[in-house]
């Protein structure tokens, strides 16, 4: 008999679990499975420092970044650790957008804690600080040189330095059904069991959310079912890591899949795509009243025209006998409406029988619909609606169908 390896690399103590849900026909079910966490490779690290740093992504990127020179807020304090701030200023999601308005490249933002801002080794007092904000990004690595590049080219004369420290840092990500069922205000799981017999050591479940130096996990800034999200030194473990959690980077692009979200210039195609139809600002990643960015004009039409007639949408992919059809589709496969052999839409990313799609909301969310792969019409597509969609967009659809 064949033995069974847990595939994308999962740890011991989650094949288990995955080998009951491969039993189950529910193989990507990865909400049972329990929480896990991935160092992001595909992502890299970049710098902004100097004093019009707030100013200068201001006028580029889609989201308010003037947050990051206020003062944090109450409700993201943490209970007095050495080292750790009493206020953190949580992650921003944002993207940099062509003239025209379409996509290039996305950005998870965080403002590291200032040596001011937290307390010093003994808890007595702050630590002495020079004031000088800086801004951490965790952006796509396939195009981690253009990345810097391109923004040294808007730098003109602001005094805003950009580098690459990617050697120094790296991304993480932990996620899984723990976190997608919880809500934003409870604490984690792990953190909260930190402490003596049944109670609670507030000082120890803060220290475990971050490390001596600072560094700390934060809710992912586009969903909470995401999971949680930080940047940390590389020569060093993150907190809450323990090696039997951590799996390859594939479960979090499966689960992200799952939910129907895109990440990167590779599944967010640059220089074509619209961020509204991918959505953005679903995953708070647009700012409607900030004022004026690069690409602010088309962003604005849109959305003010209130019709967006196509959206990234999850797939499944099925075989003619409804089972789940493994590494059978590619990306940029077309997508046909069977009952009228219209075109809908393009396959965007695959992996196994999960994907993300490009689709006409008005055929493919229709109960009706029966959707096929062209070129191989033994395949059915199906596709699923989010979860964390807003209503109004349905009403849009709806609105917009009737009018049709």
């Amino acid at each position: 008999m064949r033995r069974f390896e847990p595939p994308f690399g999962f740890p011991k103590s989650i094949a288990s679990s995955y080998l009951t849900l491969r039993r189950n026909h529910h193989q990507h079910d990865l909400e049972n499975v329990g929480s896990m966490a991935s160092r992001l490779k595909t992502r890299s690290v970049i710098r902004f420092s100097g004093p019009d740093t707030i100013k200068f992504l201001q006028g580029l990127l889609t989201n308010d970044v003037r947050r990051f020179g206020e003062t944090p807020r109450e409700e993201t304090s943490h209970l007095p650790t050495p080292n750790m701030p009493l206020h953190a200023v949580p992650p921003m999601y944002a993207a940099l957008l062509t003239p025209q308005g379409r996509f290039l490249y996305d950005l998870f933002l965080y403002r590291p804690p200032r040596p001011e801002e937290k307390l010093d080794k003994t808890g007595a007092g702050p630590g002495a600080g020079d004031g000088e904000l800086e801004l951490l990004a965790d952006v796509d690595a396939q195009v981690l040189d253009e990345v810097v590049q391109t923004f040294k080219r808007y730098r003109l004369r602001a005094k805003v330095d950009i580098e690459n420290v990617a050697q120094d840092f790296s991304s993480w990500q932990r996620y899984g059904g723990n976190f997608s069922r919880k809500s934003s205000t409870e604490e984690e799981p792990d953190a909260a069991s930190v402490g003596w017999g049944a109670g609670v050591d507030k000082s120890a479940m803060s220290a475990s959310q971050g490390n001596k130096s600072g560094w700390q996990w934060f809710r992912d800034p586009r969903l909470d079912s995401l999971g949680y999200r930080g940047i940390f030194p590389s020569s060093s473990e993150p907190p809450l890591v323990e090696e039997d959690k951590k799996t390859d980077e594939k479960n979090y692009l499966l689960w992200r899949l799952e939910k129907g979200v895109a990440e990167g210039s590779t599944e967010i195609p640059k220089g074509e795509a619209i961020p509204l139809e991918y959505n953005l600002e679903g995953l708070n990643a647009i700012s409607f009243d900030k004022g004026c960015y690069v690409g602010q004009e088309l962003i604005a039409r849109t959305h003010h025209r209130g019709v967006i007639r196509k959206r990234l949408l999850p797939l499944k992919f099925l075989d003619s006998e409804g089972k789940e059809a493994e590494q059978k589709v590619a990306p940029g496969s077309e997508i046909l409406d069977a009952a009228s052999g219209k075109r809908i839409g393009t396959v965007t990313t695959v992996l196994g029988c999960r994907g993300l799609g490009l689709l006409r909301l008005e055929e493919a969310l229709k109960k009706s619909s029966s959707l096929t792969i062209l070129g191989q019409e033994d395949l059915k597509a199906q596709a699923v609606k989010p979860d964390w969609w807003p209503p109004e967009w349905f009403q849009e659809q709806r609105q917009h169908s009737a009018a049709a």
